[in-house]
């Protein structure tokens, strides 16, 4: 058995072990439905990556199956692999699993037996605030306790007459002068006034005793309702009792608690008594909101490089061979694209090697002969590819492709379902053939799973050949959910 072929049922191995593996990490069925679909309207998505997990309650019911624009606002289409109920009145949230965990849908179904939702109706989605906008609510309640505790300073400063509190004092002292000056213009008033106070006063004498026979009257009739609920008394006071006997500790922890932040003791006393440390809490403040911002940059540009991981093969029909390939991808979230490939070729490569033996006869005649010996070689072959988007999503790719120069076209078809590849390479062929030319077809029925198929060496009729394959794709997502399981094998 050849080499070509052991790579080939090697790489074959390979490919249907990590589509076991990925099947059974993330419970995918590719002959499954395809499931419920909702689009959902957002202000923004900041952070939210295509793919992102979709839950309810908690549980995760499907993924984010596309990200685009709406006019000013982002429309997320979700795609959720389990039925939920929809009804009017249901929505979507974006959330984050802890403070640096990735952003996730929480999808709200809207209350149980409701009316169901209509087909094709748009969930109105809720954006949480931004650490970003949190932190500038945060330093604009610090500017403003600072205004507050400026003037509240300001104003108790001073003891001269232009100070808040020496305009109070000079204005108590004008309103005790004026109240001299209307005693001293109506005392006739006033003895009036106290004239009918003191008859008010009499009648109260004559009254009293009157009043005191009431008083009786209804003392008596509260001694008889207690009489007949001492029980219940009884047991009221005895709780009252055993309240007061449990709150006094308490009262004592805080009456010992405000001594001691009232003489500085303590880290809030401190805080509270002295300038130096208040002036070291704002600096600390200060350096912790600076840290925050340069890691929440530093993870920005992290989240702005995917990768995507592509192991393949494929077959030819004429030459009876087969080539497998580890593609990885990465995207930097602009218009430069990188690619990188460690290939098992189909096709061996030929290496020529010349060799020159002088001979030096007697009668000093010399002979050269030149030796070009041609061997194949099947080591692997490397591609390194750099590629731009043009318009339309079509992609241009110029470097390495299978260790020679070369230049790679993709683009799209059917909603990015169907991508159309072709390649030029190995322009110095040997014994003047033709560049090779590769036109494949790869159908993506599933977001990790394809098909492969085209034509092969298009403009050499001898070598040419047709070719079938497949093979698994994943990204980042599907890395981190692989990563996350790996303790459990």
């Amino acid at each position: 058995m050849s080499n070509a072929i052991k790579v080939g049922l090697l790489a074959a191995v390979a490919l249907a072990v990590l589509s076991f593996l990925i099947l059974s990490i993330e419970d995918l069925n590719p002959f499954s439905p395809e499931g419920q679909r909702v689009d959902a309207l957002f202000d923004s998505v900041a952070g939210l990556d295509d793919k992102a997990a979709v839950r309810v309650a908690g549980v995760r019911v499907g993924s984010v199956d596309g990200i685009g624009l709406d006019g000013q606002r982002a429309r997320v289409t979700l795609r959720l692999d389990q039925p939920v109920q929809l009804t009017v009145g249901a929505s979507a949230a974006i959330a984050s699993a802890g403070l640096l965990g990735d952003k996730y849908v929480e999808l709200i179904p809207g209350p149980a037996g409701g009316t169901p939702l209509a087909e094709g109706a748009v969930l109105p989605g809720v954006t949480p605030v931004s650490f970003d906008q949190a932190m500038e609510q945060i330093g604009e309640i610090g500017e403003s306790i600072q205004d507050v505790t400026g003037t509240l300073a300001g104003s108790l400063s001073g003891d001269d007459e232009n100070s808040r509190i020496g305009r109070l004092l000079t204005n108590l002292e004008m309103i005790s002068a004026d109240v001299r000056d209307i005693l001293k213009s109506n005392r006739r008033q006033v003895d009036s006034t106290i004239a009918n106070f003191e008859s008010a006063s009499a009648t109260l004498a004559s009254e009293l005793p009157r009043l005191a026979r009431r008083m009786e009257e209804v003392l008596s009739e509260i001694g008889s309702l207690v009489g007949d609920n001492r029980d219940d008394l009884a047991a009221s006071l005895a709780n009252i009792k055993q309240l007061s006997a449990d709150l006094q500790p308490v009262v004592g922890n805080l009456d010992t608690i405000t001594s001691r932040l009232a003489a500085g003791e303590g880290t809030v006393g401190k805080l509270l008594a002295s300038d130096e440390a208040h002036d070291q809490l704002v600096s600390t403040l200060g350096t912790i909101e600076s840290g925050v911002g340069e890691l929440s940059e530093t993870l920005g540009a992290i989240k702005r490089i995917g990768l995507d991981l592509n192991l393949g093969g494929f077959y030819l029909s004429e030459t009876e061979t087969s080539q497998a390939s580890l593609t990885v991808d990465i995207n930097t979230r602009s218009d430069w694209l990188y690619r990188a490939s460690i290939v098992d070729a189909a096709t061996d490569r030929e290496k020529t090697r010349t060799e020159r033996i002088t001979t030096t006869h007697g009668d000093g005649t010399v002979d050269v002969q030149t030796i070009e010996t041609v061997r194949l070689s099947d080591d692997l072959t490397f591609t390194a590819l750099l590629g731009h988007e043009l318009g339309g999503e079509f992609k241009l790719y110029t470097g390495l492709i299978e260790s020679s120069f070369g230049l790679e076209a993709n683009y799209p078809l059917f909603d990015r379902r169907l991508w159309l590849t072709l390649q030029a390479y190995d322009f110095d062929r040997q014994d003047n053939l033709a560049p090779h030319l590769r036109l494949s077809t790869e159908w993506r029925f599933h977001p990790n799973l394809y098909l492969l198929g085209g034509f092969d060496d298009l403009l050499e009729g001898d070598r040419n050949s047709i070719f079938l394959g497949g093979g698994v794709r994943w990204n980042d997502p599907d890395l981190k959910y692989l990563i996350g399981a790996a303790p459990s094998f």
